[in-house]
């Protein structure tokens, strides 16, 4: 019976479409957050899916439906200008680029929280919902969000394939490949444009308030486990897309659970064993590696007190023997 159950939730189209849809969710954003991780550009992501809710209220208040493809352009469109924003300020002000992210996250969330409020007040009636936004509801997805969602997912994955040769320059030394006659500014604008796109698909299933966590954890745990970006990108893909379906079947199997923080929960679960079991960077590691260390210098410490006793001892007898 329990066979039966799991071949007939595979077997359930909505269910197919919404799996399908988290794993390429977290491919995506697994591949994408490792550039961001390197480049020490991890708030950009949570700066991102905050400043997209106020062009999806924009977008709903300008066409008076609720379409995915209008809420992607909309999302697309603020997450730009905060990009841009973030430029500007860091540019031309002594402040850092983090203050720069808060300001530009709290600043845009806000205005996007008092958006959602008026909606949600007025005398629209198709209003309701868009507070799933704020969390995601992966469950409301239907076949062609889906589809758009494979579509751009896949896109980024190329994106990033064809270009990992001028995103790795560009996260380890960009001075290096500004010299080498790359577009640094071009290929950063680029990257950042690549991180809104996928911010702006996994709103609906994750919202924005998760969505920089599916961007950032599956990539500082693919860190722990290598040294080699290539491989890192792959392990970090591969985190996100497991982390999508699992949060997805732990959703459809229980009642009443999100599948966007349960995404999260599994992500954040393979951090945690990525922490504790990775090789060399791991914390059982590094345990082992002290105590194997510390039993070496005790040896040492032994030896050296049987070669110093051994010594005096010789030295004793032959003193005694002389006289």
């Amino acid at each position: 019976m329990f066979d039966i159950n799991w071949l007939e939730l595979f077997l359930d189209p909505n269910t197919q479409w919404i799996l399908l849809g988290s794993v390429l969710l977290g491919l995506s954003s697994g591949v994408l957050g490792s550039f961001a991780y390197l480049r020490k550009q991890s708030l950009m992501g949570d700066a991102l899916a905050h400043a997209a809710l106020p062009g999806i209220c924009i977008a709903f208040m300008l066409t008076g439906s609720k379409s995915i493809f209008f809420f992607l352009i909309g999302a697309a469109v603020a997450g730009l200008i905060a990009t841009f924003g973030v430029g500007f300020v860091t540019r031309n002000s002594r402040i850092k680029q983090d203050s720069a992210l808060g300001i530009v996250l709290s600043v845009f969330f806000g205005l996007g929280i008092v958006l959602l409020t008026q909606i949600q007040h007025s005398d629209s009636g198709n209003q309701s919902g868009l507070d799933k936004f704020l969390f995601g509801q992966a469950a409301s997805m239907v076949q062609s969000d889906v589809i758009v969602m494979t579509i751009v997912a896949l896109v980024l994955v190329l994106a990033c394939t064809l270009l990992f040769k001028e995103f790795k320059l560009l996260s380890f030394d960009s001075g290096f490949a500004k010299g080498l006659g790359y577009p640094v500014a071009f290929l950063d604008q680029l990257l950042m444009f690549l991180i809104v796109v996928a911010v702006v698909v996994g709103i609906q299933a994750v919202g924005v308030v998760l969505m920089s966590a599916l961007l950032i954890t599956p990539a500082v745990s693919a860190r722990y486990w290598t040294e080699r970006l290539g491989v890192m990108v792959v392990l970090a893909g591969f985190f996100g897309a497991v982390s999508g379906f699992v949060g997805t079947l732990i959703s459809t199997t229980a009642n009443n659970l999100p599948t966007g923080p349960l995404s999260v929960l599994a992500a954040t679960s393979l951090f945690l064993i990525s922490v504790i079991f990775a090789p060399r960077r791991g914390v059982l590691s590094k345990v082992l590696v002290r105590l194997t260390v510390k039993k070496a210098v005790l040896q040492e410490q032994r030896d050296a007190v049987m070669v110093v006793t051994t010594s005096a001892v010789t030295s004793t007898s032959s003193k005694e023997a002389q006289s």
